[in-house]
Parts: structure tokens; C-alpha cells; sequence
């Protein structure tokens, strides 16, 4: 089964997050357990909690996704820093646990002057910091790679996955991957991507999937999401990505824009015509 949804908002309690994901169509999704741009601790109830996870349950939406805070940098050679990003990040993965959600994405962060084999020691002594609760697994999201921000190199998905005592996994995101030099504007540039993903990291560590097309060309570290295939990746190698046989399995899970009166549901439906 095809599992696409969307990242939800959860104004008025988490479980808004379920029916918000049957509005659009989508039965997979993301959320954010706190405003990202602020450091802020997630505040959810245990009756919201119950309804978060009866609700999804019963419509059989999942998996559900976490993602982390903004400001979390783990690769960060920054003491106070570093600290609030394994106090955040143990709250997430905590916050899932209770919600029964298997997943919290994080990015890399910024090495900021640490240097690149500096910055992934310090995103994996970071995490191996967190004690993970059962059932929730943290994703390494790739990057656009931007600046010093690590992940836009598959190399640095694999190295952290090596360093780190922890069983960890990935999330890629389509428009950082094309915005970091990895094409996927046609099903020629698809397999050689996904291929190059299988052989670096390896695709059993693939759990998740970001599914955004790109406003800039590829290779451009831009990081600015388009509606599926409206963008530089386009329809055809949309096409050719979600019809990707590593990614048969894999939930996509969008985070494309609400332009010219399309949102998730006009998205979600999109990749559903897409996928063959």
C-alpha cells in the first residue's frame, strides 16, 4: 500500500493532526510537537495523547513522524548548544514514545568551524547521549547543504550511522538532496541517485521519505520547497522517484507549499496518479 500524507500542525491538540491527514487524502504524516523556531518543551496531555493514538489506530494512519526542533544542532562545537540539543531531542524522542510514534527526524546541524569530520564526532556523541525509548528510532534527514551544514553528503548520512552507538536510520528529503547535487529531473538520474544512496548508506536504512519538489536547479544548496512536479525535479522525475523500487515501501511524507490554491489534499493527489 501507497503510504503519502502530509506534515500536519497540531493547533488544538495533537489528535487534530489524524483528521487533518484524512482531510487532505493522506495516511502517513509528520508533526511538529512544539513551535520549531523556539526552544520550547512539548506539552501534551494524556487524554490528547490516547485520542492521538486511538484516532490514528482506527483510521489506520501511520506512521507518524516527529521532527525536531530548528534549533537542534548536534554537530555544534558549542558547549550550551550542544546541551540544549540533547535536552530537546531526548523530549522528542520521550514525547514519541508516548504518542506511540516511531519516528523523530532531525537534521545534522552546522559544524560552524568544527570541520567536517569534527561536526559528525559531534553529532554522534550527541546522540549517543539520548536514551532512546523502545520503539522510536531518530532519522538522520539529509541536507541541502548549505554553508557548514552537514548531510547533504551521502558520505556524512553513512559516517554518522557508523560513529554512533545507536541504532539510527534516514530520512531523505527530495528537495535537499537535488538542491545538494544529487539529480532527479529523470529516471536515468533516479537510479543512479537511489544507487548511490544503496551503496553509501544503504537502503535498509531508508525509513522515510520527505516528498518535496524544488523552486532551484539542482546542485544550487537552495533549500525552498515547489509543488510536486511544478519544480526543477519536475513531473517526470517525480514520476520516476515514488515508482523507485527502493522507495516501494517507504511513506513519502510532503511538506510542499500552499500556492495558486493547492495544498496537501491537491499534493497528496498528485503523487497518488504519480505512483503506478
Amino acid at each position: 500500500m501507497l503510504r503519502v500524507g502530509a506534515h500536519e500542525s497540531i493547533a488544538s491538540g495533537v489528535y487534530k493532526a489524524v483528521n487533518r491527514q484524512l482531510d487532505d487524502g493522506g495516511n502517513c504524516g509528520q508533526i511538529f510537537t512544539h513551535s520549531p523556531q523556539v526552544w520550547q518543551d512539548p506539552n501534551i496531555g494524556d487524554d490528547e495523547a490516547e485520542q492521538f493514538r486511538d484516532l490514528s489506530s482506527e483510521n489506520d494512519v501511520g506512521p507518524w513522524v516527529i521532527h525536531s526542533s530548528y534549533l537542534v544542532n548536534l554537530c555544534t562545537p558549542k558547549d550550551d548548544l550542544r546541551a540544549k540539543s540533547i535536552d530537546s531531542m531526548q523530549k522528542e524522542v520521550d514525547a514519541a514514545a508516548k504518542l506511540d510514534v516511531p519516528y523523530v527526524n532531525v537534521h545534522l546541524g552546522a559544524h560552524t568551524g568544527a570541520g567536517v569530520e569534527g561536526g559528525l564526532d559531534n553529532a554522534a556523541s550527541a546522540l549517543d547521549e539520548l536514551e532512546i525509548p523502545d520503539g522510536v528510532t531518530v532519522l538522520i534527514e539529509s541536507d541541502a547543504g548549505s554553508g557548514t551544514k552537514l548531510g547533504g553528503d551521502f558520505q556524512h548520512l553513512a559516517d554518522v550511522l557508523a560513529k554512533s552507538d545507536q541504532d539510527l536510520d534516514v530520512c531523505l528529503d527530495t528537495a535537499h538532496m537535488f538542491a545538494a547535487g544529487y539529480d532527479l529531473s529523470t529516471p536515468e538520474a533516479v537510479d543512479e541517485t537511489m544507487q548511490a544512496f544503496d551503496d553509501v548508506v544503504g537502503a535498509e536504512h531508508l525509513k522515510c521519505v520527505h516528498l518535496n519538489d524544488s523552486k532551484h536547479e539542482c546542485g544550487t544548496n537552495k533549500d525552498e520547497h515547489a509543488l510536486i512536479g511544478e519544480g526543477y525535479i519536475g513531473e517526470e522525475g517525480m514520476r520516476a522517484f515514488v515508482n523507485h523500487d527502493l522507495i516501494e515501501d517507504v511513506p513519502l511524507v510532503l511538506e510542499t507549499p500552499t500556492e495558486d490554491g493547492k495544498g496537501f489534499a491537491w499534493n497528496i493527489d498528485r503523487v497518488k496518479k504519480l505512483r503506478e
